[in-house]
């Protein structure tokens, strides 16, 4: 087990009064999986990713890396802990517009305080995501799929232990939506523990196990 929620419950204080995001989640994720947590919209899932990478505190319950309690750290060793073992994938990409490829990508070696050997790395992560070609371009001159592929790198530059992909394939058509997927999978086959948020039942078919959340709390019938 390399991650696990032990009865976590997030709430919200609104206007109109509390909202329970989360209630009583408890779950595990062992080294190497490839997991999805699924669900209707607004069901929690992406409060329970912010949860699993330390950006959210729980209202009650606790988060649990490798057995320590990660909300019971400091913020700073928990910044620290994101910017060396955790990697983040969004479906807006949150890339840079003013700068280019190598230069997105870079930003997440200098947070993590890597510097050894640091171009030779970006710029083989890049082939990787067959961007060679693209090192000097800014994100408004890429494809929607090529900029995905670069949020990907930024991720994975780090090589963290997980990565947490938060709708990856939201903003691609069928096609590149098929080719981020192949890269994920290609990932996991390598040994990366990988926790994937999607709405789409297809898409969660070709993880290894499904963690299904409605109204905030988990679907016992989902796939194990």
């Amino acid at each position: 087990m390399i991650l696990k929620t032990q009865l976590a419950t997030k709430r919200f204080s609104q206007k109109h009064g509390e909202v329970i995001a989360l209630k009583d989640v408890s779950i595990e994720i062992n080294k190497g999986e490839f997991v999805s947590i699924t669900g209707p919209s607004g069901s929690g899932k992406s409060t329970l990713l912010l949860m699993l990478g330390g950006m959210s505190t729980p209202t009650q319950g606790q988060v649990f890396w490798e057995n320590e309690p990660i909300y019971q750290w400091k913020l700073k060793e928990r910044a620290q802990w994101r910017a060396k073992k955790v990697g983040f994938v969004f479906q807006s990409f949150n890339l840079i517009p003013y700068l280019t490829v190598i230069e997105n990508v870079s930003i997440a070696m200098r947070l993590a305080n890597d510097s050894a050997r640091e171009k030779e790395r970006i710029l083989q992560v890049l082939a990787d995501m067959k961007l060679s070609d693209r090192l000097h371009h800014l994100s408004s001159e890429l494809s929607v799929g090529q900029q995905q592929r670069v949020a990907l790198a930024r991720a994975l530059i780090k090589n963290p232990e997980i990565l947490f992909a938060d709708e990856p394939t939201g903003n691609l058509d069928p096609d590149t939506a098929a080719e981020v997927l192949a890269v994920l999978k290609k990932l996991n086959n390598e040994g990366k523990t990988i926790i994937l948020i999607t709405h789409d039942p297809n898409i969660a078919k070709m993880t290894q196990r499904t963690i299904r959340i409605v109204n905030g709390e988990i679907e016992p019938t989902a796939r194990s």
